[in-house]
């Protein structure tokens, strides 16, 4: 590696750009809903269990893979592998796997920006039920209009990227951050202020796990693991770019654990705005993903005064959220660019922004033009389908690779992994607990991999059985 290359300038730059990439949609748009369809504070506390034993070790894994070979993904494997293994195609799958994110990621971020200016312009107050359903449809129906909210998303995440490491990505990520922070704060005092909201704090804080028998308790249990690990996008080397980016000075469990404080702080947060809120306005909290676009804006029109402000709000939170997970992913394919390709930082970024334009196309013509493409069965989209890839696909099975790639003979080795991570002060890595990584959580790796097959297919499945005469 070159001496030159870009260094992160502070401890708590790496942290929030770190902490900002983890928390994305799958923090505030995803873990309200599924909590309200698998019994509420019960999941919650499933979910905390996994996130600590299952998904931040892997965490650390990545962070010390980058830190140790000062490469992006595609770099990284080749750097550290030992002679004459093949470790290094995965990262050029991983790096695929960061478009892949983007390829539809960008249009649902346009969508919190679509949101964020037609909530402060008023187009959204005053509408009924009914109308803000039709809003967000004839929305989805315009390729144009989608097109210039992905576009625009696509403009600031590769501006950000192209002013520099520090001055740019740190710099205003710490913005954005900290002005995520502060508007969730806001929010949760006025959610849990309003009349009838003690009920739906109940319901997120007070553990009822008849609530999740009912949802189906090995389903919720999947869930909760499920989430656990998604949410840190671990897996693609999205977030060992950032490792490859600090010093030695700290060790990198200690860290892990701030990020991991801070992502499940906001997605905690985040069910304290909605739930309080939707019991508030008898609003059905298991409304799926439209939660975000149908359901709460019409619990903001439904609030006394000042409506068009908290939604304003609201979606200024959900687009910052969106935003630093997008300038954290781009960051990595600009320094592919960078590290393998030899290019400036602005050629990178200039050639990045067209592909991923370009490739995020479908996406938004997915709901339009293209609606009549179902890749996977009646009802899914070019979105269901490039979510499925990176979700139930790339993410488990490279953290898979991050797994194995640490703690094996054949690949960086446990002892290289170890000297890593436990390099400078804090927090260190719990070695004695290397047979639970060696054997154990692989083997939850793969259980995680056959089970989000299983229910993504779940009916061709039961077809199946049935045409074979086999009772489900």
């Amino acid at each position: 590696m070159s001496e030159n290359r870009e260094q992160l300038g502070s401890r708590l730059g790496f942290i929030l750009i770190s902490a900002g990439c983890a928390i994305g949609l799958g923090n505030v748009w995803r873990f309200p809903y599924i909590t309200g369809q698998y019994g509420g504070a019960a999941f919650v506390l499933v979910y905390l269990l996994f996130l600590v034993i299952f998904a931040a070790p892997i965490m650390v894994m990545e962070f010390s893979v980058g830190r140790a070979s000062r490469m992006n993904i595609a770099g990284s494997f080749y750097k550290l592998q030992p002679p004459g293994t093949k470790w290094h195609y995965y990262g050029f799958l991983g790096l695929a796997g960061n478009y892949m994110l983007m390829m539809f990621y960008t249009t649902v971020a346009g969508w919190m920006l679509a949101y964020c200016f037609h909530s402060f312009k008023g187009d959204l107050a005053g509408l009924n039920p009914d109308q803000v359903g039709a809003y967000f449809g004839s929305m989805l129906q315009n390729p144009w209009t989608m097109t210039f909210w992905m576009g625009l998303c696509v403009v600031l995440g590769f501006g950000i990227c192209a002013i520099g490491l520090r001055r740019g990505v740190e710099r205003i990520t710490k913005v954005m951050m900290t002005g995520l922070f502060l508007i969730i704060m806001v929010l949760v005092f006025r959610s849990v202020t309003l009349p009838g909201a003690g009920a739906g704090i109940s319901f997120y804080l007070v553990p009822d796990f008849s609530r999740m028998v009912e949802a189906g308790i090995w389903t919720s249990i999947y869930a909760a693991m499920g989430q656990a690990f998604f949410t840190l996008s671990v897996g693609i080397g999205s977030m060992a770019i950032f490792g490859s980016y600090i010093s030695k000075d700290r060790r990198l469990t200690g860290e892990s654990a701030n990020i991991l404080f801070l992502d499940t702080a906001v997605a905690l947060l985040s069910g304290l705005i909605i739930f309080p809120a939707c019991f508030a306005f008898n609003v059905d909290v298991g409304a799926g993903p439209g939660l975000i676009f149908v359901t709460l804006p019409n619990v903001f029109n439904s609030m006394p005064g000042g409506g068009t402000i908290w939604a304003g709000l609201f979606f200024t939170f959900m687009s910052f959220a969106a935003l630093t997970t997008v300038v954290a992913v781009f960051e990595n394919l600009v320094a592919y660019g960078i590290d393998v390709k030899g290019w400036s930082r602005q050629k990178s970024c200039l050639y990045n922004f067209i592909f991923v334009f370009l490739a995020s196309i479908p996406c938004v013509l997915g709901f339009n033009v293209w609606a009549d493409v179902q890749p996977l069965g009646a009802g899914s989209g070019i979105l269901d389908l490039e979510d499925f890839i990176v979700s139930n696909n790339l993410l488990p099975l490279g953290a898979l690779v991050y797994l194995l790639f640490c703690c094996s003979k054949r690949g960086w080795g446990w002892d290289n992994f170890i000297r890593e991570a436990d390099t400078g002060q804090g927090m260190r890595f719990p070695a004695a607990l290397r047979p639970y990584f060696t054997y154990i959580l692989p083997l939850v790796m793969l259980v995680i991999f056959v089970q989000g097959y299983l229910e993504k297919f779940a009916p061709q499945i039961s077809a199946l059985m049935k045409a074979l005469g086999i009772s489900s």
